[in-house]
């Protein structure tokens, strides 16, 4: 593609097979970066997805939309994690999930593929844990009289009180329409396109209540901090393990191998 204006440029969406190259050419990127730059994008990933997440409670609290539209409403404000991630350049392991592709067609080793996802996770969760620190001393969830600390500390509660099973499958479907969003923004060739491409599928899995790892590993801390209790490792683990195992499903699976399979395995 040459420079906008020139006489190769198109306003056409790329197409499925070419987001297919993309992604499987960007995985091998991904895989080869020096560990220092790999996580220090992991850790603003896990900020950027804070940023969302809070943004997300603050929306929440108060809402008289009623339930759907005000999941909804909030879904959108947490888009802005992803959105930051992807227009300002970050290493979140949900999205990196798609680095299954480039493994498939044989460009990524095991190893590498497993290192990648090893120091991105534990960045994203320097990152998360860093943002809750942040927003517990910046008052945020004294906001309204305390109202968004309620919130949180009920968002924290209820993904605590998930069983295993229920938190697998909810990282499974989350995940999914995660990797879907990273797909289609893929897809634009400017930035308002991928913004629009983001919105929908992170609002869809936020208003249906999916769980997403990263996200949790904010929102059940600060959840925490707002009840008034210390941060719980054992309790953040619990959801954190089923949580990771089914992104994992649901992003290298059900997205990466099933486009892998339909538009590169042909063309090895």
């Amino acid at each position: 593609m040459t420079d906008i204006g020139g006489p190769n440029y198109s306003l056409d969406a790329y197409k499925p097979n070419e987001i297919a190259k993309l992604i499987a050419s960007g995985g091998v990127a991904k895989a080869e970066l020096p560990l220092l730059k790999m996580a220090t994008l992991g850790v603003l990933a896990g900020a950027f997805i804070a940023f969302g997440a809070m943004f997300y409670t603050l929306v929440l609290t108060g809402s008289g939309l009623g339930f759907g539209p005000g999941r909804l409403l909030g879904g959108v404000a947490f888009s802005l994690g992803l959105i930051l991630v992807l227009v300002g350049g970050a290493e979140l392991f949900t999205g990196n999930n798609l680095i299954v592709m480039a493994w498939a067609e044989r460009k990524v080793t095991t190893a590498a593929l497993l290192r990648n996802w090893a120091v991105v996770y534990l960045a994203n969760l320097v990152g998360a844990l860093g943002s809750v620190a942040l927003f517990y001393l910046a008052g945020a969830l004294d906001i309204s009289n305390g109202a968004v600390g309620e919130v949180a500390a009920g968002i924290a509660r209820t993904k605590l009180d998930l069983d295993f099973t229920t938190a697998l499958f909810r990282g499974i479907l989350c995940n999914t329409l995660v990797c879907l969003a990273v797909w289609l923004s893929f897809a634009a060739r400017d930035v308002t396109g991928k913004i629009l491409a983001i919105i929908f599928p992170i609002s869809a899995f936020v208003a249906l209540g999916f769980e997403h790892s990263v996200a949790n590993m904010f929102l059940i801390p600060i959840g925490m901090l707002a009840a008034g209790q210390g941060i719980d490792p054992v309790a953040v683990a619990a959801n954190l393990v089923p949580v990771t195992l089914g992104n994992v499903v649901g992003g290298s699976g059900l997205v990466a191998l099933v486009y892998w399979l339909v538009y590169l395995r042909d063309g090895r």
